[in-house]
């Protein structure tokens, strides 16, 4: 018989239709709980899930022959690690599988935010361009030259810093460790990063340390003519205190794809014109999607053939 695996969202069609070749699928689940459980979910060895969804230790305890958590993603927020070590269940993730969307999207929202896309697209569909110089948008600072500070240079972290050497920009990061093998300057603490960066890219990997590390005093220090841009989990920026530093003018812009609550949106945010708001779109490119499944499916084949996962994270 073919294992069970239990899918906690809907997956992509493509993706169930590989998955039923060897697996018996059960799922999706209205919610992530235990009362939320579909008949014969006892059975499953597998859960699939995202990180921004709810792995607790009642649903992992609820599963009594759960022997692997796959997440659709690199982000693992949601899992209680502490509980799927207890029990012995290994984690995986997509790895770098999204990176390079990821790191592109980034830029995009650089640009958007720091050279105000979005709000010259308003402008002339308003009708206000006269087509000379008196009646076009204020100058704003471009890229090149500017200091980008970028907190986490990991997988997607590293791939923006060198999408944005070539912009001709100064690189800086805070991780929680100096890495060795890369030529851009290390800060060994955010708000120094934040002090010294004209803008500011949070790609770090979410977790309850990290939650809320964007926060007032963070903002301030990034300036007035400062922009920050989050491609990373809406936890990391106190989205409060975005929004006051927003109103203000106590940061110039943001660029956003992750917010604290999602899908809502705080009315605050969609009031403001010098934000740009995407729906967590950043890893939505075929290629990223593609190599996501094809990561997912190596990992369920590697686990249940009895080898090492292609990209196992610690519990």
């Amino acid at each position: 018989m073919n294992p069970t695996i239990l899918m906690v969202p809907r997956m992509p069609e493509a993706l169930i239709a590989r998955l039923k070749e060897n697996f018996t699928v059960l799922g999706p689940m209205e919610r992530s709980t235990p009362e939320a459980l579909p008949p014969g979910a006892e059975e499953a060895e597998a859960l699939l899930t995202m990180g921004s969804l709810r792995t607790d230790a009642a649903l992992i305890d609820a599963l009594p022959k759960l022997r692997l958590i796959c997440c659709y993603g690199t982000g693992i927020e949601g899992v209680d690690r502490a509980r799927a070590k207890e029990r012995g269940i290994a984690l995986g993730n997509a790895g770098t599988a999204n990176a390079a969307s990821v790191s592109e999207f980034a830029m995009g929202l650089l640009l958007a935010t720091a050279r105000q896309i979005p709000q010259a697209d308003r402008f002339v569909r308003a009708g206000r361009w006269q087509g000379n110089s008196v009646q076009r948008m204020a100058s704003v600072p471009g890229l090149a030259g500017r200091k980008l500070g970028i907190y986490g240079l990991g997988a997607i972290g590293s791939r923006i810093a060198r999408r944005a050497e070539a912009f001709d920009m100064e690189i800086g990061y805070h991780n929680r460790s100096r890495r060795a093998d890369t030529p851009y300057l290390y800060h060994d603490s955010l708000l120094g990063l934040a002090d010294w960066a004209d803008l500011l890219v949070v790609s770090a990997r979410a977790s309850a340390e990290n939650r809320h590390a964007i926060d007032a005093a963070v903002l301030k220090a990034l300036g007035p003519r400062g922009h920050l841009v989050n491609i990373s989990r809406g936890i990391a920026v106190d989205e409060d205190a975005l929004c006051a530093a927003l109103e203000t003018g106590a940061i110039a812009g943001a660029g956003l794809d992750v917010y604290e609550n999602e899908p809502h949106v705080s009315d605050r945010l969609k009031a403001l014109d010098n934000v740009v708001l995407t729906p967590h779109i950043a890893a939505a490119s075929d290629t990223a999607q593609d190599a996501q499944q094809e990561v997912m499916l190596g990992n369920l084949e590697a686990f249940f053939a009895g080898r090492p996962l292609l990209s196992p994270v610690a519990v």
